[in-house]
């Protein structure tokens, strides 16, 4: 049974996730709910908010990973923070169940309006050995790990003597060719190169990267030309890049296919195995009562309400990844619906708050409608690709798209404070470089005390000392004992 703990008793605004779309819409909403009485609840597994797009950045070490998350406790001091997992939506009750973080019993939260806003998750595939040794780039923590592993395995792999081993160490896989996939090996390769200049037992040929899509371009948000350049910009670092390829096992060794045909490929052992071949809706939304689409995002109108094919479903609102918001641009993915990046969560949260609290005095409710500004990439230092959409459409390579994807997203990065944390790192980056020191033990950062605390091993047992009279009478001239020569001894003598 769910509990009721002692929450504020006023209607209540209930937000899950604290993504992008849940820290805007509790920022923009708590000191006006607050004021009319009513209480912003925000409910999310972590304390933080995480800004995706620098996850590349803090796994190849030029970004602060505590700089590319938000804390939800020091920005929405207006609202009422539950640390958990939401299980179950009950509309129809006007009811939440939580699941703490802390393991406790669940808690049920009643409310007046609810913001979806739970975000999207890593989709995978049924592939042998994935999840035992792949990881995502979806989270902080796996920005972290990703960026120590590239540092600890050229570091072990240096004091190797087995060229079979030594190649597995050095090898390093990516698979899916999108933003995320394509910042990912570019960034780790930047950082790999640093390490290996600092490690004289180390050659750069002897690291390995390999991007592996199974699509036949990579990158779809830019042009054709621009994904043709950009292949030949990984190439000429040393990235193979495998077009129509896809990863078929990862047990044991990784064993590669082509596509269409399933013909098989190649196959290699890898120690570092990065997954970013795209994501899913939060699946938490299907133990709700909501409508959802076949891609399993909730359906939305473009005011931002949920609405199902018996019509709208007042107090419920929907936006970002877990939402299929209308595009009314035209220009979104094939379904009508907006793309699912960072640049139209920012701007639908806002429209949500706005028109959530417009419902609240009966006001009109305006259509979320957004043109995209472009994209843009960073391929480490000074190297990026961008697709500018502000008169016309500008097309940027090199130096000045890496400059314009450092400009747009450390502007887009939420609060002032961390705006300003981030461009500060980068600005000591530029005159420190980058910083190649691994963080080592994180996933026993008790090991150390747990060694010295144990208690100490007991000495090896000494041999058992030679009785005292069978010494003296070995010491006696003409004892048996006294005539039993060493040959090394007798050696020695000889040589005098």
């Amino acid at each position: 049974m769910a509990t009721s703990p002692q929450l504020q008793d006023r209607p209540r605004v209930l937000v899950v996730g604290g993504g992008y779309v849940g820290l805007y819409v509790a920022l923009k909403l708590q000191n006006k709910i607050a004021n009319a009485g009513g209480i912003v609840t925000l409910v999310d597994p972590l304390p933080y908010m995480t800004y995706q797009p620098f996850l590349p950045e803090v796994a190849g070490g030029n970004i602060e990973a505590r700089h590319a998350v938000v804390s939800h406790r020091q920005h929405l001091k207006q609202t009422e923070l539950i640390q958990g997992s939401v299980t179950s939506i009950d509309h129809a009750n006007r009811t939440a169940v939580v699941a703490p973080a802390d393991g406790g019993g669940h808690i049920e939260i009643p409310y007046f309006d609810i913001v979806i806003a739970a975000g999207a998750i890593t989709r995978t595939f049924p592939i042998k050995g994935l999840a035992d040794k792949g990881i995502g780039l979806k989270t902080i923590e796996e920005a972290v790990a990703l960026r120590n592993k590239v540092l600890e395995r050229i570091e072990v792999a240096s004091t190797m003597t087995d060229p079979a081993a030594r190649a597995k160490a050095l090898t390093f896989v990516v698979v899916g060719g999108g933003f995320a996939g394509i910042e990912c090996i570019t960034e780790m390769e930047d950082l790999a190169r640093a390490a290996v200049r600092n490690n004289p037992r180390i050659k750069q040929e002897e690291v390995r990267f390999v991007l592996v899509e199974a699509m036949g371009r990579i990158m779809p948000e830019v042009t054709a030309p621009q994904a043709e350049w950009v292949v030949e910009h990984l190439r000429s670092r040393g990235i193979e890049v495998l077009l129509n390829t896809s990863l078929d096992s990862a047990e044991g060794s990784l064993k590669l296919i082509n596509l269409p045909d399933k013909s098989f490929a190649q196959e290699f052992e890898a120690d570092t195995l990065v997954w970013t071949a795209g994501v899913q809706a939060n699946p938490m939304i299907r133990s709700s009562d909501f409508p959802l689409e076949p891609r399993g995002r909730v359906r939305v109108l473009p005011d931002l309400r949920i609405a199902g094919d018996e019509g709208i479903i007042e107090n419920a609102w929907a936006a970002g990844d877990i939402a299929a918001v209308p595009d009314l641009t035209g220009s979104g993915l094939p379904d009508g619906t907006c793309v699912p990046n960072a640049q139209h969560a920012l701007r639908q949260a806002k429209r949500l708050a706005k028109n959530l609290w417009a419902s609240r005095w009966d006001k009109p409710l305006k259509d979320y409608k957004h043109k995209n500004l472009g994209a843009v990439a960073g391929f480490g230092e000074w190297k990026g690709v961008a697709n500018i959409s502000l008169v016309g459409r500008i097309g940027l390579k090199g130096p000045l798209a890496w400059l314009a994807h450092r400009g747009y997203h450390g502007m887009a990065m939420p609060t002032v404070e961390r705006k300003i944390r981030v461009i500060f790192g980068w600005i000591l980056a530029f005159f420190m470089g980058r910083d190649t020191t691994p963080l080592v033990h994180l996933d026993n950062p008790r090991g150390a005390f747990a060694a010295a605390a144990a208690p100490p091993k007991p000495a090896a047992a000494a041999a058992p000392a030679a009785d005292t009279r069978e010494v003296a009478a070995a010491a006696r001239p003409g004892s048996a004992e006294a005539t039993k020569v060493d040959p090394k001894q007798s050696v020695t003598a000889d040589a005098k």
